[in-house]
């Protein structure tokens, strides 16, 4: 089994309630999940959330759409997401986040099938990215994850996932896919206001008339709008990252 686990929960710190924000009607995490539905290669989803109060309404939301639900640690997200597998017990787990709403269904099944060509413990096109910020797939064997999640200690890999592992190449095999052309520039996550703004237009623009748009469309789109390739790309990639990696700094003292 290839069972995706999609990461998401209302408080974000940067964006607070920002997965249900409507687009064109429908709350963000909605948009994510209808594209998320469209890759073939994926058996099962699960989003898995926090067990805070606060996100009850994301929890309520999912089960009127029959998405099943796991609810775990709200900081320790590395035993959310190892906990929410573990019942299924799949070959190999897609981590996906909630904040991705221009997620590609074509390009999460090219990175799968990447991934199984090269028997690779873990995959990503993140590792060196030459794909837009927001259209980031991980995939990696489950005795991976079940691995970190015994030994991952630091800050940074308990709130990052896959971090234990893909900073261990001398103990994994590690898989990078790559575009043929790096486009990392661009900044299609949604992490800040800028961010939902541009997204917001992107649907406006393309949604009404072709729901299924892919990446090229949206490229295309910004060849027609080149004032758009710019919008939001004041802010860094992997800020959150980053942060997190300052708390390993002061764990470490």
């Amino acid at each position: 089994m290839i069972l995706a686990i999609l990461q998401a929960r209302v408080s974000s710190s940067r964006l607070p309630g920002k997965v249900l924000k409507p687009i064109l009607g429908l709350p963000m995490i909605i948009r994510q999940i209808e594209r998320l539905q469209k890759a073939k290669l994926i058996d099962h989803l699960i989003l898995a959330t926090s067990d805070h109060i606060t996100d009850n309404p994301l929890v309520e939301l999912c089960q009127q759409i029959n998405i099943e639900i796991f609810r775990g640690n709200l900081d320790d997200v590395l035993d959310r997401f190892y906990q929410s597998a573990k019942p299924k017990q799949p070959e190999h787990i897609v981590r996906l986040t909630g904040d991705c709403p221009l997620t590609d269904p074509y390009l999460i099944d090219k990175v799968i099938k990447f991934h199984l060509a090269g028997y690779f413990d873990y995959t990503s096109n993140a590792i060196e990215p030459t794909y837009p910020d927001g259209l980031d797939v991980e995939i990696c064997r489950f005795p991976c994850l079940q691995l970190a999640w015994k030994q991952a200690y630091l800050p940074s890999q308990r709130e990052h996932v896959t971090s234990f592992i893909h900073q261990q190449p001398e103990q994994f095999k590690l898989g990078s896919y790559k575009n043929n052309i790096d486009i990392s520039e661009l900044r299609w996550t949604v992490d800040e206001p800028l961010d939902f703004e541009l997204v917001n237009q992107i649907y406006e623009y393309l949604y009404p008339t072709n729901p299924n748009f892919t990446t090229q469309d949206i490229l295309d789109l910004y060849g027609k709008y080149p004032e758009l390739k710019s919008y939001n790309t004041c802010y860094q990639r992997n800020e959150g990252f980053a942060k997190s990696l300052l708390k390993d700094q002061l764990f470490s003292k």
